[in-house]
């Protein structure tokens, strides 16, 4: 099978071809301007299948399709916003060589209006989809493995992708282009209107289970599913979408240029592309992961209900998953199964499972949240929770009061400012084999205080769901400060895993946060604990590793 993919070495094209390298039934035909750059990354992306080099401008792709004859053209240039007067000369050429084609169109306009050449398309036996990719092919998938779950008549979502993982400069002139524009919106059932880059909002993408993504601003972008969406889901009253751009300040700054244009009709941004792909890859910082969340609100059996679906990518996997629907629909065809004749856009050519099999391998997860638990512990972990060993979900759904007893060993840290934070905050004092109880107490609100008492000294502490900036995270508060806790269940033990902290409202900085590994499991069918806090500048303040048992109501 022989794969012309335009813009073959570029961000969307070469990661496309990364998908597809190790297949040796392929050939791929890595195409773009520059041939200096396309047999560079033929040379280097290894692999299976055998990667050609073509120097190739999509004004002469007929004559290119004429020599080399592929099975399949794909376009990964872009920007698809920028096309000119002839925005579909690429999809013309590939049906009158009666060529299947596929893009990974991001231009909300170019993809609705591939419509056009249904009718050409059909006549030439061929498929010819656009906007395959994450926006729409991905966000529709999800939809409708939603609307088996309830009738959805609101839907937002964003894309948060790793401050590692690049943007190409044409992604950047595409969505500077819409920066400050109107962006046509569907609001309760009725055609409407949004700023692109301008209306923002902040949201947490938190897989259950995983450690979520720190919380984001998600900015109003112009993608293709806010005009395919609304019309093949006839019960979506109103449909946003946005991205959450790194670095913080980048995205800031054209939020800020977004609003100046929109209310100063000033021109287009996108000649500041160059300056922001600049800026953008210049020093990446932050944790390389990204995600995307998918809520939804609507109605079960005549009720309000709302779901939402995450999905966490870590390190260079992320990056991928764009240009995997492509990927995916070239195994259907290798398997037999292409997509029906016509030219339309690419929502529902793949279901929620194919990508599923997509992720298998790679550290990419994804899962569900729905609705409220009055517990902490299970509004946090979500459906995880009833994955824990029972003894776990014991403790961590105490009731109004659970009295739990064992014994525990600590230590402290030797410095003197180690000794005046353990004290501070009443840590447990050194020994081995205390004896500790700790005593749990919900209030109707569901927030848990915990006693805890080792020997003879105490410490109090009480934990609740987070909200807002602290959504998905278990938030204990010691007297004025707030510690904003990450839980990650990895089969065995449960972490907890410190994200943010701070003194009542006021945030801290991360880089003073206190640290170090905490850890609950079931061993010898006991809870056991272990806890370590390390301070930064200070060093190890202290550590109590032990286990508890619960204790029988009538002996409290």
């Amino acid at each position: 099978m022989r794969i012309l993919v335009l813009g073959g070495y570029g961000v969307f094209g070469g990661r496309l071809a990364q998908l597809l390298k190790d297949d040796p039934s392929l050939t791929l035909l890595l195409a773009g301007r520059d041939g200096g750059k396309a047999r560079i990354f033929a040379e280097t992306l290894g692999g299976a299948a055998m990667a050609l080099p073509l120097a190739l401008d999509r004004h002469d792709v007929a004559s290119a399709l004429a020599q080399h004859r592929p099975d399949l053209i794909v376009d990964a240039s872009g920007p698809f916003q920028a096309y000119g007067t002839d925005p579909y000369l690429v999809p013309k050429a590939a049906i009158a060589a009666r060529l299947p084609y596929l893009d990974l169109a991001d231009g909300a306009d170019f993809v609705s209006g591939i419509s056009a050449l249904d009718a050409e398309a059909r006549a030439a036996g061929v498929f010819v989809l656009a906007g395959v990719s994450s926006f729409p092919v991905l966000t529709h998938a999800v939809l409708t493995e939603m609307e088996t779950r309830l009738t959805v008549t609101e839907l937002t979502g964003g894309i948060a992708p790793s401050p590692y993982a690049g943007v190409g400069l044409n992604v950047l002139r595409a969505v500077l282009s819409y920066a400050g524009a109107p962006v046509r919106l569907w609001r309760q059932g009725k055609p409407s209107a949004g700023i692109g880059l301008g209306e923002s909002l902040i949201a947490t993408v938190a897989v259950p289970g995983k450690v979520p993504l720190q919380p984001l601003r998600f900015s109003l972008v112009d993608v293709p599913d806010l005009r395919i969406l609304p019309p093949a889901h006839p019960e979506l009253q109103s449909l946003w979408l946005g991205a959450a751009p790194q670095p913080r300040f980048l995205h800031r700054l054209l939020t800020l240029l977004a609003l100046a244009r929109a209310k100063l009709h000033l021109p287009s941004l996108a000649p500041l592309a160059p300056i922001a792909h600049w800026l953008l890859n210049l020093r990446p910082m932050g944790e390389h992961r990204g995600g995307m969340f998918l809520a939804a609100k609507g109605l079960r059996d005549g009720q309000p209900a709302q779901l939402s679906w995450h999905l966490l990518a870590e390190g260079d996997d992320g990056p991928l998953i764009p240009s995997m629907a492509v990927a995916l629909l070239v195994s259907k065809m290798q398997q037999g199964l292409p997509p029906a004749p016509g030219a339309r856009a690419g929502i529902g050519a793949l279901t929620l499972d194919d990508y599923m099999t997509a992720f298998v391998g790679r550290t990419i997860v994804t899962g569900w949240r729905e609705g409220a638990q009055p517990e902490p512990y299970p509004q946090t972990l979500g459906p995880i929770f009833d994955d824990l060993p029972p003894l776990l979900q014991q403790l961590h759904r105490p009731g109004p009061r659970s009295v739990w007893r064992g014994r525990a060993e600590v230590t402290r840290g030797k410095n003197l400012m180690a000794l005046l934070v353990a004290t501070l905050f009443r840590f447990p004092k050194a020994g081995f084999g205390q004896p500790v109880e700790v005593t749990f107490t919900t209030d109707p609100q569901g927030r848990e205080t915990w006693t805890r008492r080792f020997g003879a000294q105490p410490m109090r502490s009480t934990q609740e769901a987070g909200s807002g900036r602290d959504a998905a995270l278990i938030v204990e508060r010691f007297g004025p400060f707030r510690f904003g806790l990450a839980l990650d269940w990895d089969g065995t033990r449960l972490q907890i895993i410190p994200r943010r902290w701070g003194i009542g409202p006021l945030p801290l900085p991360l880089w003073l946060m206190p640290h170090g590994p905490a850890w609950e499991d079931v061993q010898d069918g006991r809870f056991r604990f272990h806890v370590q806090i390390i301070l930064p500048l200070i060093g190890p303040v202290v550590r109590y590793d032990g286990w508890l048992e619960p204790v029988k109501a009538d002996t409290v």
